[in-house]
């Protein structure tokens, strides 16, 4: 534990769109060990581009307490944002950012704002945690950039942090660090916050269509996934993946239906075509590339199952999101429909209830 007297300061960097459930899940857990301490431990300031409000992607907009031009030296700056966010005036956004890491603020990242982090130029090839929604568009526009798939990246000059819940633990550590275990506990348990996760806890990823998680699958299932992760690009025979794991194609088949309720070839089309609608909703590749990028040898075929799958073809979908960026949200993960993002299964209504 780190006695000081001086608080540790936060700078939140938000964008247009940026997901307000990171804002909270950074400032809610600081504000409550502060009170429980009965002395200001940490202090935070909202900081933006401009003066202006900025709507959050909930529609909800926050006043910055300062702009990054005026902004002073923090311990920290993180960055709040959507994927496609981007600075208005990125030469002067990164002298600001030059000036303000030279006095040794750490500069980081929330969910999707790993992306304008890395658009500064500024993370010199280092490692950073990418949320798994994020990793096809990340890998297409950054592919020097090692990805890591763990809930937290602490290394090097730079903090990443994917998901609400996973800022939440990140602050607790702080907590901890600063303020020690028995305040970082209450904090914990006035938030009914279960448990603690570490940096180097793997991503949480849903399996498509079933209400589990990959990681609940049966092994022989998960490893059959984890080989058409593999084959996005040149496509395997469902045999072939059958033979690499041991079993035989029926057994495979069989295991697949009684875990997800779908054949593992429809399984493997679903993972190639949410791969392609992060490259749609979060980069600028053509459709026409995308359709290379996730196996298909014709874009025909690729336009034909995309609009089987989501009910709307890649230009349209892509044309929406870039229309309704803001009040849609700017983080609608790969594999909910726009139909499925308006109701969301109430079990997952529940898991964002405790972030």
């Amino acid at each position: 534990m780190t006695q000081t007297d001086t608080p540790l300061t936060l700078g939140i960097l938000i964008f247009p769109g940026f997901p307000m459930a990171c804002l909270t899940s950074c400032i809610e857990p600081l504000r409550a060990a502060n009170e429980i301490a009965g002395k200001e431990a940490f202090r935070w300031t909202v900081v933006a581009e401009t003066t202006d409000p900025v709507a959050s992607s909930a529609g909800v907009s926050f006043g910055p307490d300062t702009v990054l031009a005026d902004l002073t030296e923090h311990d920290f700056l993180f960055f709040t944002a959507g994927p496609n966010a981007r600075f208005d005036q990125p030469a002067r956004a990164n002298a600001a950012l030059q000036r303000i890491t030279r006095s040794k603020t750490r500069l980081g990242a929330f969910s999707g704002g790993v992306f304008p982090l890395a658009r500064t130029g500024l993370v010199a090839g280092q490692p950073l945690s990418v949320h798994w929604c994020y990793e096809a568009a990340f890998e297409a526009e950054f592919p020097d950039i090692e990805r890591q798939s763990t809930v937290i990246c602490d290394q090097g000059s730079f903090v990443t942090i994917s998901g609400a819940t996973a800022v939440f633990d990140y602050m607790l550590t702080l907590i901890e660090e600063h303020l020690g275990g028995d305040i970082m506990a209450e904090v914990a348990c006035w938030f009914q916050h279960p448990y603690v996760r570490s940096a180097a806890t793997s991503q949480k990823t849903p399996a498509f269509s079933t209400a589990k998680s990959k990681d609940l699958l049966p092994k022989k299932v998960t490893q059959a996934i984890e080989h058409f992760a593999e084959h996005i690009e040149d496509p395997i025979q469902i045999s072939d993946v059958a033979d690499a794991i041991g079993v035989s194609a029926r057994s495979l088949e069989r295991s697949f239906k009684e875990a997800t309720g779908q054949s593992p070839l429809k399984y493997y089309r679903m993972m190639r075509m949410n791969q392609a609608r992060q490259l749609v909703l979060y980069s600028s590749t053509s459709v026409t590339e995308i359709a290379y990028m996730v196996g298909y040898s014709t874009p025909g075929a690729f336009l034909r199952i995309y609009r089987e799958s989501f009910g709307v073809t890649p230009i349209n979908d892509r044309r929406a999101k870039n229309s309704l960026r803001v009040k849609s949200g700017d983080a609608l993960p790969s594999g909910i429909s726009p139909a499925r993002h308006a109701h969301p299964d109430p079990n997952l209504r529940r898991w964002s209830g405790r972030q």
